[in-house]
């Protein structure tokens, strides 16, 4: 579970803030905690118990508590995930919590995403099952238990050069991976919402390759932007910087340092477009395939707002240096350098494009950059006239290789006279 820092601390570079002074929304900041009902209804079974006796079905009614908890999931700031046991569908659901008296700016966190996701009904995004409040008065709701790992534990696992990863997740297979997480992304533009907080750990693969975007907390409508407001340093609690590397901050600064937008960074709320998510989709998409991130010698807030405003990542230099892998094949890399464009105009200016893109690609219809790129799209060309023209491939090939052995001959007539 991503884990959600009321104030952020020094070098949560890759967190996700919260700094004092606003609320994640365009709603007003509360004085005080929030206040659950006083009263709340227990949640029992409602289907009956069916049993057979004698070949024949026997009906009777049965009332216990619907929920069991099994397991924990997660834990972090904004509180907890559960797995749980429902006893009347029998099966597996995960349960989102919030800690007893909340901060009001995590309750409204809260409640934007459940509404935000309730309105959003996609495959590659979780859904919401059901809301309620506990015993203990903690707010929480229901959705889908998904199966996998994040994709931040899978970068790990390439980073580190394990070889099962590595054979399960070639380079194909990260981009359908991308791919489901660009279909997530193209829907929500569509309806209308901005994610604003992409990053690796938001990002769930299944085991049968499933693609899952998770943490809709800092969504937003496109047409309620807030004002812009100044870029906050956070305050001066420290925690170990690996401990808070991957959490989400808040407040007059949204999103993830490491993965948000130069706009995001430099606090323009009011120039947070789709064009936002763009860039933080490449920055994402840079970390799959380099298994590095292109600022990953910062590790201050400080340096790393910088970076992401100032500094362009060298991806051209990262290509061919990969101690696990293969190099990133050309066009990959020439598609990232225009994702991560620092002027918002010079970028994809919507997902579809992104994925009209990145699919032609992956059809061979490369654009022509570089050397590589120029003998990719030869290659391609030349095997696509095998499939249309057989006969004129043919006809060409034996032209070809006539005037090679005939130039052949001539050259060794030459030598030895």
């Amino acid at each position: 579970m991503t884990d959600t820092l009321l104030y952020a601390p020094d070098g949560a570079v890759d967190a996700t803030l919260i700094s004092p002074g606003s609320s994640s929304g365009n709603a007003p900041r509360s004085a005080s905690p929030a206040s659950p009902p006083l009263t709340t209804s227990l949640r029992t079974t409602v289907l009956p118990h069916v049993e057979w006796r004698d070949a024949q079905p026997h009906v009777r009614p049965q009332e216990r508590e619907r929920f069991e908890e099994l397991s924990e999931l997660g834990q972090g700031g904004m509180g907890e995930v559960i797995l749980l046991k429902d006893h009347d569908i029998e099966r597996t659901v995960a349960l989102k919590r919030l800690p007893e008296a909340a901060e009001p700016g995590h309750v409204l966190r809260f409640v934007e995403e459940i509404r935000t996701v309730g309105q959003l009904d996609h495959p590659n995004i979780v859904p919401v099952h059901d809301v309620g409040v506990d015993a203990r008065g903690r707010y929480y709701f229901l959705m889908k238990h998904l199966q996998g790992e994040t994709l931040e534990a899978i970068i790990e696992k390439l980073r580190e050069g394990d070889a099962a990863t590595h054979e399960r997740f070639t380079y194909p297979v990260r981009l359908q991976i991308f791919l489901g997480v660009l279909n997530a992304l193209a829907y929500a533009h569509r309806k209308g919402f901005i994610h604003r907080d992409l990053k690796p750990a938001n990002i769930m693969v299944g085991p049968f390759g499933e693609v899952t975007v998770l943490d809709w907390g800092l969504a937003r409508r496109l047409e309620s932007a807030s004002a812009t407001s100044p870029a906050s340093p956070g305050s001066s609690t420290r925690r170990p910087e690996e401990d808070i590397a991957r959490r989400t901050q808040q407040g007059s600064i949204m999103g993830t340092p490491l993965y948000m937008s130069p706009e995001q960074a430099r606090g323009q709320h009011d120039a947070v477009d789709v064009r936002s998510d763009t860039y933080s989709l490449c920055v994402l998409f840079h970390e799959f395939l380099f298994l590095r991130h292109y600022l990953h010698d910062r590790k201050s807030v400080a340096e790393v707002l910088e970076g992401v405003q100032n500094q362009r990542p060298s991806v051209f230099q990262h290509g061919a240096r990969q101690s696990h892998q293969a190099p990133v094949p050309a066009e990959f890399i020439w598609f990232i350098h225009k994702g991560l464009a620092k002027d918002p105009a010079e970028r994809y200016q919507s997902v579809d494009t992104m994925i009209q893109e990145l699919r032609g690609l992956m059809d061979g219809r490369i654009h022509v950059k570089c050397p590589r790129t120029f003998t990719k799209r030869g290659l391609h060309e030349a095997l696509r006239t095998v499939e249309t023209h057989p006969r004129v491939f043919l006809a060409v090939a034996g032209l070809v290789a006539t005037l090679v052995w005939a130039g052949l001959f001539h050259f060794l007539a030459l030598l030895f006279g």
